[in-house]
């Protein structure tokens, strides 16, 4: 497995990876609309030559939220690759913070960032019910027909 960082000629799949598990390439975080995800700086993981996935990054000055984190080849390592790549860099770049929000069906990825010593920091109930007049595609119900409702803030330790 491969993790380097997002160039020019990797925007058409990511902006299809996006599509694939977000429903577009807008994104919904804290109430606030990412109009374009795949456009966004960040890693891909490649697995035979072949982009599997990516992990993308909204940086403003020194803080920066991991929007999105998609893979397309499940239990081979290659979110907590990408999820680690992220934090170095952070570590590198002496960023001050990073911090994502993940839904509460989403218990895979929950289950991945608490092993990765990310904390649990926020619980906004209700707030992706909220998002659907923003973004109304967000589907009711996700992963293992959980309804899809509030939205979930991991802190990275940096």
């Amino acid at each position: 497995m491969n993790v380097r960082p997002v160039n020019a000629a990797d925007r058409e799949w990511i902006a299809e990876i996006i599509t694939g598990a977000f429903g577009s390439v807008q994104i919904v975080s804290h109430g606030e609309l990412i109009e374009d995800a795949s456009l966004l700086e960040g890693f891909a993981v490649e697995h035979d030559g072949r982009p599997i996935g990516c992990a993308l990054v909204n940086l403003i000055e020194n803080v920066a939220e991991l929007v999105a984190l998609v893979t397309t080849y499940r239990g081979a390592g290659a979110g907590t690759a990408l999820l680690e790549a992220v934090v170095e860099r952070a570590r590198n770049e002496q960023w001050s913070r990073l911090w994502l929000i993940t839904s509460n069906d989403n218990t895979d990825a929950i289950r991945m960032y608490q092993r990765a010593g990310w904390d649990w920091v926020d619980f906004r109930r209700d707030a992706i019910t909220r998002a659907r007049s923003i973004k109304p595609e967000i589907p009711d119900k996700g992963n293992h027909g959980i309804p899809i409702r509030h939205e979930i803030q991991f802190e990275a330790p940096l």
